[in-house]
């Protein structure tokens, strides 16, 4: 299909204002620029509002401590499902304040706590610091599950782009770790492999799509800079031997992502591996509508059928 129009309209004013450093000159930036520039240009969005939130810190890996966020959808002490969310941003930027209201929606719409783990950035702090904070989140989650009004026999991980790859990796952290156990698992575009040249979407949409080629090879620079370590299952979780084993998953890709075909390839190898997954691909869309519900119908969609999806896994 072609390029949603609305999404055109957004790339378009972008371009011309000379707003998107994925665009331009990501290459001759340092993280802590491209979090600047990125934090100048994002535009204000409206709170969605929550019943409860509460933020908290937690012993992430070898100890040092990370930020977690809870949200309840009700401040009634009712014992809920729990979603452990993370974030994506390539590894590299994002946090509390970029997806906060991703959180806000999923727990609203699937009536379930979120847990969101504000997992230590590259390449500040590089592989596998991410992915091991994120595991202990879910740890954390299960062990005070009866604080939080929490059921810790309904769990699951969700995440966007490299939040997507870090649920993955954390599903596959919690079968090959004997738990905490998780009932499902929600994928949004997810990076499941840093080893990209096999992927026609990496070069279809290499460049004017919002993220690129060149944009994706930057971060997987900062976040696993040994090359080597890059087919590491927790690092590109398509190179796990075994997909078995491992919770239910909704995988959702964009037309116009260069992650497209890893994760409809990721979603593929967990079916032929047993595991009940459903795929939705969103034509028109580029990386990053997910978190656009203000501007796309189809990320409120996304969202919705999402939501949807969990709570019924949790229920």
């Amino acid at each position: 299909m072609a390029l949603d129009p609305n999404v055109k309209l957004m790339l378009d004013a972008m371009a011309a204002a000379n707003m998107n450093p994925f665009e331009d000159d990501i290459l001759a930036k340092t993280a802590p620029q491209l979090r600047a520039a990125l934090a100048v240009n994002r535009a204000p969005v409206a709170e969605v509002p929550i019943a409860k939130f509460e933020d908290r810190s937690i012993a992430g890996f070898r100890s040092d401590p990370i930020p977690v966020r809870v949200y309840w959808p009700a401040d009634d002490g009712v014992v809920r499902p729990a979603i452990v969310y993370y974030h994506g941003g390539g590894w590299v930027i994002g946090g509390l304040d970029t997806h906060d209201n991703a959180a806000r929606l999923l727990a609203n719409a699937a009536d379930a706590v979120v847990v969101f783990v504000d997992y230590r950035l590259a390449p500040e702090a590089v592989f596998p610091t991410a992915v091991e904070d994120c595991y202990e989140g879910l740890q954390w989650t299960a062990t005070n599950a009866a604080e939080l009004s929490i059921d810790p026999q309904r769990l699951a991980v969700a995440g966007d782009s490299a939040g997507g790859n870090l649920a993955a990796v954390v599903a596959l952290m919690s079968r090959d770790r004997g738990g905490p156990a998780l009932r499902y698992q929600l994928l949004v575009y997810p990076c499941t492999d840093m080893e990209p040249s096999k992927w026609p979407s990496m070069s279809e949409n290499k460049n004017g799509y919002f993220l690129t080629t060149d944009s994706m090879a930057w971060f997987y620079d900062q976040y696993v800079p040994d090359a080597s370590d890059r087919t590491n299952p927790y690092a590109s979780p398509i190179y796990a031997p075994d997909l078995s084993g491992l919770p239910p998953a909704f995988v959702i890709t964009a037309e116009f992502d260069p992650l497209r075909d890893e994760g409809e390839a990721y979603a593929a190898r967990l079916r032929d591996a047993g595991v009940a997954t459903d795929l939705q691909r969103f034509d028109g869309m580029i990386h990053g509508f997910f978190g656009m519900t203000a501007m796309f119908e189809q990320a409120r969609d996304a969202h919705a059928v999402a939501a949807a999806k969990v709570k019924a896994a949790l229920a």
